[in-house]
This record gives C-alpha cells, sequence and structure tokens, in this order.
C-alpha cells in the first residue's frame, strides 16, 4: 500500500482507515477529530484516545484505535479513486437528468438519479428503473471488490447531488436494499452516526473525504442511523445497495 497514512481496519480485510496527520495538507489530529466530532461522541477523555492525540504523528497511524469506536461492520476506504478519475466521472455525472428529491409534501435541496431500481421517497416501495449506465460499471467493480461481493450484486445505483448548503437527515437506507457503498466526489462532507435515544444515545462521526469510499453492513446498516450536514461546497455522491429479500431484513429494521 502507498504511503497515504492509511492503516488496515484490523477486522475488515477489505476496509482501511486513514490517518489524518500523515496526509499531505491535512489538518492536525485536533483539528481533524474536532471537526469529526470527537468532543460531541464523548471520546475524548478515554485515554487510549487522548494519548494519540497528544502524541506526535510519527508514532504512528492515530485510526488504529478507531476499532471498537465505529460501529461493526462500517468500512472506510480513502483512495476508491483517484483526481484523474474522478474528474472523468464528474464530467459524465453532471450529465445526468437529476430528479428532485420530494418528501411529506417537501422538496429537499439534493436531487437524485436512480438506476437498476428506483426508490419512491413517498410511497416508500422500490420498483425497476432505468439500466446502470455504462461509466458507472468501472466504479461498481470497484465497490464491489471493496466490500467482497460481485458487481451484479449491486443492482440498485443512486446519485446523489448535494448543491452547497444541502445535507440529509437521520436515516436509514430503505429495508428494501441490504449492503450499502458510498463514493465521495468533488468535496467532502462529515458523516454522522446515532442509534437509540435519550441516555442511551451513541453517536459517532467520520469524514467522508473526496474519491473515498465507505460501506455500511451488519450492525452499522441495520441498527444506526446516519446523517449529512449541509456541505459546504457542491458533492456528488455514488451509493450502490445490493437488494434483499424481505425474508433477509433484521427484526426491527423495517
Amino acid at each position: 500500500m502507498p504511503n497515504t497514512g492509511c492503516a488496515p481496519y484490523p477486522t475488515a480485510p477489505h476496509g482501511v482507515f486513514c490517518d489524518p496527520s500523515r496526509q499531505k495538507g491535512a489538518p492536525s489530529p485536533d483539528a481533524f477529530w474536532a471537526e469529526a466530532g470527537l468532543a460531541e461522541q464523548g471520546l475524548a477523555s478515554r485515554p487510549d484516545v487522548a494519548s494519540l492525540l497528544e502524541s506526535s504523528p510519527a508514532t504512528g497511524p492515530i485510526l488504529n484505535v478507531m476499532e471498537g469506536l465505529l460501529p461493526e461492520g462500517f468500512l472506510y476506504r480513502p483512495d476508491l479513486l483517484s483526481e484523474p478519475e474522478e474528474a472523468d466521472l464528474v464530467a459524465h455525472v453532471r450529465a445526468l437528468q437529476f430528479s428532485a428529491v420530494e418528501m411529506r409534501g417537501q422538496v429537499a435541496r439534493r436531487r437524485a438519479a436512480h438506476f437498476g431500481w428506483v426508490y419512491g421517497y413517498e410511497s416508500w416501495r422500490i420498483e425497476p428503473g432505468p439500466p446502470i449506465p455504462g461509466f458507472l460499471e468501472p466504479l461498481r467493480e470497484r465497490a464491489a471488490t471493496l466490500a467482497g461481493v460481485e458487481p451484479e450484486a449491486l443492482a440498485e445505483v443512486l446519485v446523489t447531488e448535494y448543491p452547497e448548503g444541502a445535507g440529509i437527515g437521520w436515516h436509514r437506507d430503505a429495508p428494501q436494499f441490504g449492503l450499502v457503498i458510498g463514493v465521495s466526489l468533488l468535496s467532502g462532507c462529515r458523516l454522522r452516526l446515532q442509534r437509540r435515544a435519550g441516555p442511551a444515545r451513541q453517536t459517532r462521526a467520520m469524514i467522508l473525504e473526496p474519491r473515498s469510499s465507505y460501506v455500511l453492513d451488519g450492525e452499522v446498516r441495520w441498527q444506526w442511523r446516519h446523517s449529512i450536514p449541509p456541505t459546504k461546497a457542491l458533492r456528488y455522491s455514488v451509493t450502490f445497495r445490493t437488494l434483499r429479500d424481505g425474508r433477509d431484513i433484521p427484526d426491527g429494521a423495517r
């Protein structure tokens, strides 16, 4: 693996976490964790985390400590695409016909394009959609390799345009879909995670860098909700999802 400041995720054969302190032009560890919401997660006081925040970046990848901090089933790879690959992909994405996202009579700031299957934001149902564009096939293959599935299993693709100031509220992906793989283009964002409510509420957060990819599977897919605060610049996301038989949907996830 190139010296990008990335380290293997201990429990995931295809996932890596990135140490921001070792990337060119990256913020300091303190600044990174502040942006990622470490303080709100109540983790900064943990001895293992605090010692890493105070240590020199040369002592090793900060994010080795992330095992046990982020939910089971969450994978992150910071370098799924190169900059030239991203530029070529964005040129195609910009040419797509995006549709408004309307839920409960409200039109969201983000816009979406569905392929393979279309999810009805008002009906909560899915139906067959237009074929997946050819320019997305190489990315689908790469995403499938990251998640350890066959490309054909990623039956649905959702391309979302987030203009500056757009975000998405707390939600869990529709239960008709299974594994979720997201790819960030053009600009980064903060992915927030939460489960339960009241005193038992748990929260986590992760910065999704441009050209990075994440996977939601297992516990994080079915027991946690996620959201993205308003973005600071135009961002596109490409989300691949498997189709799941209703009999395979975990209890409480419907």
